[in-house]
């Protein structure tokens, strides 16, 4: 049997302001990422630094004119992430960015995706107070992530990718608090 969640419904906004604040700090990431149908793995360490964001501020005000919303102000709460990754074994940095994310309702607004630099949406609910699943869908492809807090100092991520109906890559994320 397959949960299917309600995409309809949340616990609310204070639920996502809760999670959202409990994530802020710096984080050290070690993932791994298995492209499919061969395996192939990559391995990677992130630095991340994540900052709670409360309504209203120049960031979520920026973030819902990009999304074009009427009211700049409706953004309950959001986040940025800001990364910096290299390759686990040669240590070769691989990306740095940010990201923007900005809750209303059952929806997160993003100001990029994972694979463009276009602002998206993604559908988002909770399976308990300490995990969040979202869903984000653009360009023929969905993206379904999990974030898990556990405890104070870890977090685990899980991020699947697919395209067209065909799952393309697997990455898995164990990330402890710095800071």
């Amino acid at each position: 049997m397959t949960f299917q969640p309600s995409l309809t419904t949340t616990a609310g906004d204070s639920q996502i302001a809760e999670f959202f604040q409990q994530s802020a700090g710096e984080w050290r990431s070690e993932r791994r990422y298995y492209t499919l149908p061969d395996g192939e793995t990559k391995e990677m360490v992130s630095q991340i630094q994540v900052r709670f964001l409360a309504q209203g501020c120049d960031e979520l005000r920026h973030l819902a004119r990009l999304h074009e919303l009427e009211d700049d102000t409706c953004l309950t709460c959001g986040t940025e992430v800001v990364w910096n990754s290299a390759e686990a074994l040669s240590g070769r940095t691989q990306s740095r960015g940010s990201t923007l994310f900005g809750a209303m309702g059952n929806l997160l607004y993003r100001d990029r995706g994972f694979a463009t630099t276009k602002p998206v949406t993604a559908l988002y609910y909770f399976t308990n107070p300490q995990t969040l699943c979202l869903r984000t869908e653009y360009k023929g492809s969905s993206f379904e992530e999990e974030i898990k807090l556990i405890g104070q100092l870890y977090r685990t991520r899980q991020t699947i990718i697919t395209r067209e109906g065909e799952q393309q890559m697997i990455g898995q994320y164990l990330e402890k608090r710095i800071v």
